[in-house]
């Protein structure tokens, strides 16, 4: 019989069913495309062997005068500058107490309660204690004195640690610590430095149970969300080499370059100079053109226009006067001021696009534009409809900028189309809304990507876990599963880097090889929709496939690549494919012999994880081509 040629459409279509899908794809994990062929996605490794404390969910490169690198990276607990593969811990300073600092702890205990009137922290915060004494046992000065993350907040006055020594290995204490058989509470002057408070892991919904510590305020009482008891999400930008921070609902602090990393950002409320500086922002951005600093959301002044409220307009959009990041009263000398957007209850994000701030709500786009004085911006709404569904959900791209909203994904050029998407009702019916605040997306421009990131209900882990790639060159779909929190498109840095976990909290460097870091990309995998002859009418039997498909070894790699054609078959649609062969193939297969006979077969090609652990790594695979020997089987 002579060979049937298989062109398949590219692109992963959930729209469609899957016969009516015929010659595409309905499904694939780690998969690609690229002009029309499908492939595996490149690998990542780590871009640093230091690891974060928290979730890292924003990521900001750029560049000195004098040619450092830097690589700014927020996290649930901490705000890192990395410089040469170390992590510098520039967190800011929430507050210093001096000589207050008490420690109790308990006999065969690696607990110890520490005790600082109105501390003011909340769990997993980080402390740092000094000038503390021995309290007599193994828990000594040295163990004492160092940086601790707060463990459990018990009350106003009091919280725990976990006592450990200089390596952070555990500390047990005995009973020369226990006060009950003399031991000591570390002297009376230990003072206690704390970083501004920790955020949540996890976006929470409303005021109420668990928002706040345990213990804070009476019995079904609700507690005001802040930045402290809400999804830590930093925003970053640049003001000259300096770097601005923002913790989202939290306040504005500036890092300043020449000071060297082992020095910290510091608040620019309380900076010498500062005046009328918003206290509290959701959001950060540079004017670049123009050096404007711009607060999104931020604490507007008083009715007397003296100070700031310190609660936050969710509206609101406050700007410094030009080339003064300090200077944000408005006076008729200078060009600081502020704006109120209308549509939506609140400013979601913003971002840098082609000579205009794009700024979303959760209903509407804004383009910002600078006009000059008097008014210095003017605010033009773009669209109503179209909101954001989390403050990252956005990113720039050589042909405009590409978002998530609630119920589509959308570009932006001028005006707002929604895109044509073959897995949107798969994404968005999965999709965890509760978290959706974690959604973001990112660049991947030497492949003309953008990737969309979401957690799913199905995973039902209340974290980032999937992703839709959009091929905007090409204009096809693709999905999988992975867990990031960040993105940081190819610029500054050679190649994309995403925050991630594997048993730690790492920074990755992506499109590096074709493993998952050490290990290899387990679980790639596209399967076709449903392929019959004669739109089903006869029963036929497959006999051969022979397989197009090139293999790409990692520059400096020697294995034995090989992949699996798996055979799947039913007679009508409505029935459950059942796999009637696997097959292997490698560099050297010619063909692969089947035996199937049904109406209908899917055609399945993954990498073979049951391969040697070594001949796993460092290939890509492509698909060409595809070739099947079919014959005709009757109608019964």
């Amino acid at each position: 019989m002579p060979l049937s040629k298989i062109n398949f459409k590219p692109g992963i279509n959930k729209e469609e069913t899957d016969y009516a899908n015929e010659g595409g794809w309905v499904d694939g994990d780690k998969i690609r495309f690229r002009k029309g062929r499908a492939e595996k996605i490149g690998g990542w490794e780590k871009y640093s062997t230091n690891t974060l404390l928290g979730s890292a969910r924003a990521l900001h490169s750029w560049i000195s005068l004098g040619g450092t690198k830097y690589l700014g990276i927020g996290t649930t607990n901490k705000y890192y500058i990395e410089e040469g593969g170390t992590y510098n811990d520039v967190t800011p300073i929430r507050k210093t107490t001096t000589n207050a600092a008490t420690f109790s702890a308990t006999d065969g205990s690696s607990t110890v309660t520490v005790t600082d009137a109105g501390h003011g922290a909340v769990n997993g915060d980080s402390v740092t204690f000094s000038s503390a004494v021995s309290l007599g046992g193994n828990v000594t000065a040295v163990v004492l004195n160092q940086e601790y993350q707060i463990n459990l907040v018990t009350g106003t006055n009091t919280y725990e640690i976990t006592a450990k020594d200089t390596s952070g290995s555990t500390v047990t204490a005995n009973s020369s610590d226990d006060p009950s058989t003399g031991g000591g509470n570390g002297g009376s002057s230990t003072d206690a430095v704390y970083q501004i408070n920790s955020g949540l892991d996890f976006y929470v919904q409303s005021t109420g149970w668990g928002v706040g510590t345990w213990g804070a305020g009476g019995w079904g009482s609700s507690t005001a969300l802040s930045s402290a008891n809400q999804l830590r999400l930093w925003t970053h930008d640049n003001y000259g080499e300096d770097l601005i921070i923002n913790p989202r609902g939290g306040g504005i602090y500036r890092w300043i370059e020449n000071d060297g990393v082992e020095t910290r950002a510091v608040e620019l409320a309380t900076t010498s100079g500062a005046n009328l500086v918003p206290t509290l922002g959701l959001q950060t951005i540079t004017s670049e053109t123009d050096r404007h600093l711009i607060v999104l959301g931020a604490d507007p002044l008083n009715d007397a226009g003296t100070a700031r409220t310190g609660t936050l307009d969710p509206m609101l959009v406050a700007f410094s006067d030009q080339e003064n990041p300090l200077q944000f009263e408005p006076l008729s000398t200078n060009t600081a001021g502020s704006l109120r957007l209308s549509s939506g209850s609140s400013i979601v994000g913003g971002l840098k696009a082609r000579q205009e701030i794009l700024i979303w709500t959760d209903t509407s786009l804004y383009s910002m534009n600078f006009i000059g004085p008097p008014l210095t911006f003017a605010i033009n709404l773009i669209n109503e409809g179209a909101g954001l569904i989390g403050p990252k959900a956005f990113c720039n791209s050589p042909k405009g900028v590409y978002y998530m909203s609630k119920n589509g994904f959308y570009f932006y050029n001028g005006s707002v189309q929604q895109i044509p998407c073959s897995v949107q009702d798969y994404v968005f019916s999965d999709l965890d809304e509760s978290q959706a605040y974690k959604c973001f997306a990112g660049l991947n421009e030497e492949f003309s990507e953008v990737w969309f990131f979401y957690p799913s209900i199905s995973d039902n882990t209340r974290e980032i876990s999937r992703y839709a790639i959009f091929n905007y060159e090409e204009g096809s779909w693709s999905i999988g599963s992975l867990e990031r929190y960040s993105w940081l498109a190819a610029g500054v840095l050679d190649r994309p880097l995403a925050a991630g976990e594997n048993g730690s909290k790492y920074v990755y460097e992506h499109e590096k090889g074709f493993n998952n870091d050490v290990s290899a990309m387990d679980g790639v995998f596209i399967e076709s929709a449903d392929i019959d002859i004669a739109d089903g009418d006869n029963f036929v039997f497959l006999k051969r496939i022979l397989p197009d498909i090139l293999f790409v070894n990692d520059v400096g790699t020697s294995q034995d690549p090989a992949i699996n054609v798996v055979v799947k078959r039913r007679d009508f649609s409505n029935q459950t494919l059942s796999t009637d062969s696997t097959t292997q193939i490698t560099p050297n297969s010619t063909y692969g012999s089947l035996r199937s006979r049904a109406r209908q077969f899917v055609l399945r090609f993954e990498s073979d994880d049951d391969n040697t652990e070594d001949d796993k790594k460092n290939y890509k695979w492509r698909l060409g081509s595809t070739r099947v020997e079919i014959q005709s089987s009757g109608r019964r």
